[in-house]
């Protein structure tokens, strides 16, 4: 039996309205209980839903384009409905970013029997379904008319079933806007849309040059800094900081400068990486515009410093396009392997590397820290510390101490990582003046209000997503022209991404105009 395009088109977007939006309409009734006040308005949201997915596929309802369409449709929401469910992610333009830029290795990680039964049960049955249905098309021109008269009719029942609740809508649009984030997949299709606009269709960006008046002071001993890019590791979650458990048992032994109170430019990876080495601030960060424009890492290159980058983590997110690369998430670079490649095969022949340079030298350690929701991969077994541990990447199948134990135990494996990094820099303190810079590039929910992992939008993210950790150790050489007692009481203060720009160029002693002195967390100090 034959049915039309339209019923097609209604019932398949009654579907995706009723089995995949389980997380908005959770969050509707958190905000409008049902009540006798609410309950018509929490109807006809269904119905509105409803309809704008039946305007958006009649309006690609062709013979040749309605099933792959609505199929996609199927699946695309099935598997945003498991990520919505399960971690409460936003599909903004941001996770669409992060999506193009997952690897292999962190796909892996996200695989499990719920996502496929998700998968099975709201995407592929139903898609299997719709293209098994035997479709009545009619004539062009009847067609044209049809699409056009279901356009009009659901604008109609949208405009009579909002009209009676008005009140309701204006709070929705005005007051709950995040609520609009969850809709299932229409706020996916435009943060697509708004992903695609700011990069596939922008064209090419010439890169503009920074700071071309920089000059580097390189008068005296030469400079060793070692930067380190945490991952995902939340500032509440250090001894360091005051957390009651030992998960920084070595720092604690060194003469650290801890920042309690620093936060992160982004909620991801792939913004708080390319912002924090950004001349742009928080505020004014654009990731076409950071990919117009030199980074500080390009700024310390032109002015003579010998720059490495070394990434155990997906990628350096653009940064280090222009400069030294080296990939240790694979055994043929990194000697230190077992169930993945580890952090501190990072390590292995920096001294030879630095031996070689002849002049001042920043090398970038790039993480995979604390990188979810498999956190139990993320260090040595010798390092389960803190048990019993999930074992699983469905993190809501475990309870809250079994996700905890399990970051904790990373947050342990990063303490003995740095420590050995100092260790580096100790080796060399008698010919370079040494630093260890460390910053995480967001943090992580892991559970606190049923959210997990991070990437929600900066201004609805809880403090577990950006509250960041951040340290500094210095050399007995570089100490000699920092006030180390008023650092540390300038270390409570509170800091953010925006400052790390600044801060290596300064430890650099680089002059130029882009340099602000005050946004340099080490010059009230500055001896």
């Amino acid at each position: 039996m034959k049915i039309s395009s339209t019923w097609l088109v209604v019932i398949t977007a009654v579907f995706i309205v009723a089995a995949d939006n389980r997380r908005f309409f959770s969050e509707v009734i958190r905000v409008f209980p049902p009540n006798l006040h609410n309950i018509g308005f929490l109807c006809s949201l269904v119905v509105v839903l409803s309809c704008v997915l039946v305007i958006l596929f009649t309006l690609i309802n062709t013979r040749w384009t309605l099933k792959p369409i609505l199929i996609l449709a199927l699946l695309v929401a099935a598997v945003i409905s498991y990520y919505s469910a399960t971690f409460h992610v936003v599909m903004d333009e941001t996770m669409i970013q992060n999506i193009l830029e997952t690897n292999p290795a962190e796909a892996r990680d996200l695989l499990n029997l719920r996502l496929v039964l998700y998968m099975v049960g709201l995407g592929l049955f139903p898609a299997f379904l719709v293209w098994r249905t035997e479709i009545n098309y009619p004539r062009f021109g009847k067609g044209l008319l049809i699409r056009t008269l279901t356009i009009f009719a659901a604008l109609t029942i949208v405009v009579v079933v909002m009209l009676p609740f008005g009140r309701h809508y204006s709070s929705f649009f005005r007051e709950h806007k995040p609520l609009r984030y969850q809709t299932n997949p229409t706020y996916a299709l435009y943060s697509a849309g708004k992903f695609l606009n700011r990069s596939a269709f922008a064209g090419e960006i010439p890169l503009q040059s920074i700071a071309l008046d920089a000059h580097r002071d390189n008068t005296g001993q030469r400079r060793l800094v070692v930067m380190v890019v945490g991952e995902a590791a939340r500032a509440d979650r250090l001894s360091l900081n005051g957390y009651e458990r030992e998960t920084n048992p070595l720092l604690a032994r060194e003469d650290i400068v801890n920042f309690p109170q620093m936060y992160s430019c982004g909620t991801s990876t792939a913004v708080s990486v390319p912002c924090m080495f950004s001349s742009l601030d928080r505020a004014g960060y654009r990731d076409s515009k950071a990919k117009a424009l030199e980074n500080v890492l390009d700024v310390l290159a032109r002015s003579g410093v010998e720059v490495l980058w070394r990434d155990n983590n997906s990628s350096s997110k653009g940064v280090a396009e222009r400069l030294p690369y080296e990939d240790f998430r694979l055994p043929e670079n990194n000697p230190i392997c077992d169930e993945e490649c580890r952090d501190e095969g990072m390590l292995v022949g920096l001294q030879d590397y630095i031996d070689r340079q002849p002049g001042d030298i920043l090398i970038v350690l790039h993480q995979m820290g604390n990188h979810g929701p498999a956190y139990y991969k993320r260090y040595p077994k010798a390092f389960e510390k803190f048990t019993p541990v999930c074992l699983d990447n469905q993190l809501q199948s475990c309870n809250n101490e079994e996700v905890g134990n399990a970051y904790d135990n990373a947050i342990l494996y990063t303490d003995y990582f740095l420590d050995q990094v100092i260790g580096l820099l100790r080796h060399n303190d008698s010919i370079f003046k040494t630093a260890l810079v460390y910053m995480s590039d967001h943090g992580e929910s892991l559970g606190e209000g049923g959210l997990y992992l991070h990437g929600l939008p900066y201004f609805i993210a809880p403090d577990q997503q950006t509250h960041v950790a951040a340290l500094m150790w210095f050399g007995q050489s570089m100490r000699q022209e920092i006030n180390y007692r008023e650092l540390q009481k300038l270390a409570a203060d509170s800091y953010s991404h925006d400052n790390l720009f600044h801060t290596l160029l300064g430890l650099f002693r680089v002059s130029t105009v882009a340099y602000n002195s005050q946004l340099d967390i080490l010059a009230g100090a500055r001896i």
